[in-house]
């Protein structure tokens, strides 16, 4: 099954910044055991690393994207502790090149049609659209599809309001969002709370 496959099957990606790589594995039991086997850990905090490497190690099966990837030195980490991609806020060239030549997926960030050509220049056929609600949201993706033979997964203001919305648009293979994994519940270790809200969803 290929990335886009797979974040089709799961439609949502959970954006999680973990502050205490002790909290990764409790999370990853959480998503997993309630219908939700994906993770995108970003690369804001210190602790992504050795969170990413804990929830592969107890996890295998759980889907993995690295973060708000913005170096090739991120990218080594990212591969070194296990990721399956790697997802980037911005389209980089030397970032997408260096993933391609490491032989791992990555879906970078674009937010307009200029952007849209060059992933498409740079071989990519399934991109970022961030920050998606700030960018134009559901009525700008739609042009942007209209035009471009491109999957996106839309992130940024993505909220359970919205998220239908986005998910109709055919070439939307996923949206990430943040709403179910509240940074603030996982340094409480409320993990109860945070497996209502993965089911909710």
């Amino acid at each position: 099954m290929t990335l886009e496959q797979r974040l089709q099957h799961i439609k949502i990606v959970p954006v999680i910044a973990i502050n205490d790589a002790a909290h990764a594995v409790p999370l990853a039991k959480v998503l997993v055991e309630n219908g939700l086997p994906c993770a995108e850990v970003t690369f804001r905090t210190d602790a992504a690393q050795e969170s990413i490497r804990l929830m592969r190690d107890a996890y295998p099966e759980l889907l993995i994207g690295a973060g708000t990837v913005l170096t090739t030195q991120q990218v080594d980490q990212a591969i070194s502790a296990g990721a399956d991609f790697i997802v980037s806020p911005g389209l980089n060239p030397t970032t997408v090149k260096y993933c391609q030549q490491r032989g791992i997926a990555i879906v970078p960030g674009v937010n307009n049609p200029s952007l849209v050509e060059q992933a498409m220049e740079l071989g990519l056929r399934t991109v970022k659209f961030f920050p998606a609600e700030p960018s134009g949201g559901v009525a700008m993706l739609k042009a942007l599809c209209a035009v471009y033979p491109v999957q996106f997964m839309p992130t940024g203001g993505v909220n359970p309001r919205n998220v239908a919305e986005y998910l109709a648009i055919p070439a939307v293979v996923a949206c990430g969002g943040t709403w179910m994994v509240p940074t603030d519940l996982m340094d409480r270790g409320d993990w109860d709370e945070i497996a209502r809200l993965v089911r909710d969803l």
